[in-house]
C-alpha cells in the first residue's frame, strides 16, 4: 500500500488553477428551463399590498408621557411635587402645627436647629 503524502502549496495551486480553467458551463437548454421556472414562480407571487403610511410621530409631551407611564404617572408626579414643595417651603412652626407636635416630641433636635435661618448665613465670622 502506497503512502499518501500531503500536497504542498504549489501543487495545490496548480490543481485549483486547472479546475478553474475546465469549469463546466450550463447548457443553453438548462438555462432556458431555469428562466421559464423563474417566470412561473414570479407569476404565482401575489402582488404587493400597499403599506399604510406610519402614523404621525407623537409630540414631545406625548413622548415624555409615554416614557413615564402615561397620565396616571404624570398625576402622581405632580401630586408629589406639590406636596414636596409645600412641605419644603413651609416654616417650622407651620410644619409643627400640621404634624400635631409629633415631630418635635420624637426628635432630639428642634426643627429650627435643622433649618438654618437667614441670620445664620450672615453671621459674623
Amino acid at each position: 500500500m502506497a503512502e499518501k503524502r500531503p500536497l504542498d502549496d504549489l501543487e495545490l495551486d496548480g490543481l485549483f488553477e486547472a479546475a478553474r480553467e475546465t469549469a463546466p458551463l450550463p447548457s443553453g437548454d438548462l438555462m432556458t428551463r431555469i428562466m421559464a421556472d423563474a417566470q412561473a414562480q414570479i407569476a404565482q407571487v401575489a402582488p404587493p399590498v400597499a403599506v399604510a403610511a406610519p402614523a404621525e410621530r407623537p409630540g414631545l409631551l406625548a413622548g415624555l408621557l409615554g416614557m413615564i407611564g402615561g397620565w396616571p404617572a404624570a398625576v402622581g408626579l405632580a401630586t408629589a411635587t406639590v406636596v414636596g414643595l409645600s412641605v419644603g417651603l413651609s416654616t417650622p412652626d407651620t410644619l409643627d402645627d400640621l404634624t400635631g407636635g409629633y415631630l418635635a416630641s420624637t426628635m432630639g433636635y428642634d426643627l429650627e436647629d435643622l433649618m438654618p435661618s437667614y441670620g445664620d448665613i450672615l453671621g459674623e465670622g
